[in-house]
């Protein structure tokens, strides 16, 4: 499991939470991404994740600020769902690719190793007759 993997997985979590599409994502950038080093990335979406970044860091910051909280308070919602919709299909292309990596080396997928993968809970006792 790479952690380029790892990170988009995070920053897709990130996306599904509660919030404005406007403040997912930004927390699922600076928290999960701005930090990732493209090179920990297959070379097909580097060009895609640098692009990424420009587009969420190309305004200048007010004080108190990032250039990430500047550049998504200025976007359009129509904006900031195509970068929220980017960032998902960079991280469909990485669990595509962690899934062949691991089935080549015949390993379980990611998702079934995960610790935040899905589980059953049962809301309900059992009925005792």
């Amino acid at each position: 499991m790479s952690i380029a993997w790892q990170r988009f997985h995070a920053a897709a979590l990130s996306l599904a939470r509660s919030g404005s599409v406007k403040e997912r994502l930004h927390r699922a950038y600076r928290q999960h991404l701005a930090d990732l080093d493209a090179s920990a990335l297959p070379a097909e979406v580097r060009g895609d994740f640098l692009a990424l970044g420009r587009a969420l860091t190309r305004e200048k910051p007010m004080r108190g600020e990032d250039a990430v909280a500047a550049t998504i308070r200025k976007l359009s919602n129509a904006e900031v769902d195509d970068l929220a919709g980017s960032m998902i299909e960079l991280y469909g292309y990485l669990s595509r690719t962690n899934e062949a990596d691991a089935n080549s080396e015949h390993v379980a997928p990611a998702a079934a190793i995960s610790p935040t993968a899905a589980r059953v809970i049962p809301l309900f006792a059992e009925a005792r007759s």
